[in-house]
């Protein structure tokens, strides 16, 4: 596993941390054939949304379904971590910054120092602490750009106590009304897996024995302001050290915690450094998010907690990070988990200081910095920006706010090429902005816009473009909604008026809830739409870009059947008005289907270890019918959306074509007795990138099997 280091702007200690390596995606071989293209300096200097280019064979086609919905934007989503170490994080010029770029969330006070950070005093022993960065200071920065803070309270120096009074000094004394509060940072970092950058003085380093002292934090800080809300710390799926266990232990970090914390805590943190080897690949990583959020949301409901909100208050890519490939990755992370229901996105970090010297695929100096803005100082010979300058990632969290600002809503979007990702906006005044981000280094991207759910105004849309490393955003005007010409290494975002009298005038219904669901059916429920009498409402699952009609209703409830057993889906619900135009939509619900209980064959699947791009996992067969099986076959089918493979393998024989997985057995094995006489075992080693989230679908000779 790679070593990522940071330090503050001067004379800071290191700080270290692990990341799990990801492997090479689709992205970087098309990038090296987009890169032969002629025509990129023409294109790069001329290139607009709306202009022809001339070197482009065939568009790229891209997609809004505005009938699928990802939800809102809260006033917290576009969030940033601000350091004690950072003398300049209170300062006017920075304060102005970051109000401009509208950021909703601050995080304080920074990463690792959270463990050593001691609020009363503003002193973080063994570290450094700015003049002018305590507490009060900082709340004076969230207040003046209108955002809300996270802080960090001290759970590896600190104790209940010390988190209880600072509650009380925010929230009772001074009044501030700060709600979200986290139990230390990445507190397995502590040593207990065998690697340590995050201090903890507890004679237990354990997960259950953080899990319990969470308990024990939430009920001493509630017992002062009940209206806060306590975060857990948790790992993403395929990020280390997820599936690393301790000697001793059966379970690792998360299936240890999130038991124990059901009930006591009201949201959990994640942090996201994938740790791509170049830009290439870190530019395909953002769709790998998609899947290790939903995995975490398995883990968390299989658990009894699947109504904890996610916060993601730490990422960067680890590449570039001060040139254009981290500024269109930032674009494209930040929307891709908003879309995945994380509340927060808090990027690592405001000023960051330089570390080593690079040259980005666009020919720009990369300082190794992680901050969003510069620090002034150098590296030998070799010195960044005057202070404060914007990184090219400034202009990318300002971009967001040309897509969508707090209550407009989140809806789909998707491309044909991996060199351009989509994300698009439904906003609360009724237009529509899309964000274009191309990350071809040196070739415009030509693409056309289909919609769906959504009528445009044929008159002129607005546009807003940052192109590569450019020091602002430029504005302007098109005439043609269902094209643009996207510059090399740009974010592009276009927003578009509704047709007169294509909107329905009414509501979205109100979030529909699962309230039965077996192996073949599901029903939901829903609070009515607002702004009229609706004909009916209409059930939708979300296919990619495309929504599949699954019912219709006149009330507020519907049962859908003939689903398939074992799978989970995203579900909205929409209003047709008298006239036939539909609602927007509601906010999606997750449904998931289980296996027949009733089946004559059961089956157990267990991960038992895992090490970021790997796993190991145990398979039970049980048959439950009345007649003996000899010779059997076990088929399952790997989760769409990941990148696992079966990669070794024992006490049966496994082969795998593209997603699906079939065993047979072994001459000791192959006999399965009637009504669970004896049962089979095998496991096998698999490979993945990003998610790794179990199959949950078998079939034992061709009859589903129930799972457990």
């Amino acid at each position: 596993m790679p070593v990522l280091v940071r330090r503050h702007l001067s004379t800071a200690p290191w700080r270290r941390r692990l990341a799990a390596m990801a492997s090479a995606t689709a992205l970087g071989a098309a990038l090296l054939a987009g890169g032969a293209t002629a025509g990129a300096a023409t294109a790069a200097a001329t290139g607009t949304a709306g202009s022809p280019d001339p070197a482009a064979s065939s568009p790229v086609d891209v997609t809004v379904n505005a009938d699928e919905g990802f939800g809102t934007i809260p006033g917290t989503a576009y969030g940033l971590n601000s350091a004690v170490w950072d003398d300049q994080m209170n300062v006017p010029q920075v304060q102005d910054l970051l109000q401009a770029a509208n950021v909703g969330m601050l995080r304080y006070p920074g990463g690792s120092y959270g463990d050593m950070y001691h609020w009363q005093d503003n002193s973080a022993p063994g570290g450094y602490v700015a003049p002018g960065t305590d507490f009060d200071a900082f709340m004076g920065t969230v207040k003046k750009i209108g955002a809300q803070p996270m802080l960090i309270a001290n759970y590896g120096s600190g104790t209940p106590q010390e988190a209880a009074d600072w509650v009380k000094y925010a929230n009772v004394t001074k009044g501030y009304g700060d709600k979200y509060w986290e139990v230390g940072n990445e507190v397995y970092g502590n040593g207990h897996y065998g690697s340590g950058w995050e201090i903890d003085d507890h004679a237990d380093t354990s997960p259950t024995a953080y899990a319990n002292s969470v308990a024990q934090y939430a009920s001493a800080m509630k017992a002062v302001d009940p209206s806060v809300k306590v975060g857990a710390v948790l790992t993403l799926p395929g990020n280390w050290p997820d599936g690393v266990m301790a000697a001793g232990e059966s379970a690792d970090w998360n299936h240890t915690v999130i038991p124990l914390i059901a009930g006591h805590a009201d949201f959990v943190i994640v942090h996201w450094y994938p740790g791509g080897s170049d830009a290439a690949t870190m530019l395909g990583e953002p769709t790998q998010l998609t899947g290790e959020l939903a995995q975490l949301k398995d883990q968390l409901d299989q658990a009894g907690a699947g109504a904890l909100p996610i916060a993601l208050t730490e990422v960067n890519s680890d590449v570039d990070e001060d040139t254009q490939p981290d500024a269109l990755f930032g674009a494209d992370t930040y929307l891709t988990a908003l879309e995945s229901g994380v509340f927060t996105v808090d990027w690592w970090d405001t000023h960051n200081g330089p570390q080593a010297i690079s040259t980005a695929p666009d020919g720009a100096t990369d300082f190794d910095d992680y901050g969003i803005l510069s620090s002034g100082t150098c590296v030998g010979d070799v010195c960044e920006p005057a202070l404060n300058t914007p990184f090219p990632t400034y202009y990318a969290i300002k971009m967001l706010s040309e897509l969508g600002r707090p209550g407009d809503q989140l809806v789909g979007a998707g491309t044909t090429s991996a060199l351009v990702s989509a994300h698009a906006v439904h906003r609360a005044d009724g237009s529509l902005s899309v964000l274009l981000i191309n990350k071809d280094p040196s070739n415009s991207q030509h693409v056309a816009l289909h919609y769906a759910g959504f009528t445009p105004d044929p008159a002129s849309a607005s546009v807003a473009l940052y192109r590569d490393e450019a020091d602002s955003i430029d504005t302007s005007t098109t005439g043609d909604p269902n094209s643009a010409t996207l510059p090399p290494y740009s974010v592009t975002t276009l927003t578009l008026r509704a047709a007169a009298g294509s909107a329905s005038a009414l509501s979205a219904p109100g979030a529909p809830k699962v309230t039965a669901a077996g192996s073949t059916t599901a029903t939901v429920s829903w609070t009515p739409s607002a702004g009229g009498t609706a004909d009916r409402y209409e059930v939708y699952r979300s296919d990619g870009t495309t929504s599949e009609l699954l019912a219709t209703s006149t009330g507020t409830s519907a049962t859908v059947a003939n689903l398939t057993p074992g799978t989970t889906s995203t579900w909205n619900v929409l209003a047709r008005d008298a006239a036939g135009r539909l609602s927007r939509p509601s906010d999606p619900v997750t449904v998931r289907t289980g296996t027949p209980a009733d089946s004559t064959c059961r089956v157990s699947y267990r991960l038992t270890g895992g090490w970021g791009n790997g796993f190991n996992a145990d398979v039970n067969v049980t048959n439950t019918g009345p007649v003996p099986i000899t010779g059997w076959t076990l088929a399952f089918t790997f989760p769409s959306g990941a990148d696992e493979s079966v990669t070794g393998f024992w006490n049966a024989e496994l082969s795998q074509s593209g997603r699906t997985v079939v065993a047979t057995p072994v001459d000791w094995n192959a006999t399965l007795a009637a009504n669970g006489g004896n049962s089979a075992d095998f496991g096998f080693t698999g490979a993945n990138s990003g998610a790794y989230p179990p199959p949950t679908v078998f079939t034992l000779n061709g009859t589903v099997c129930t799972t457990t």
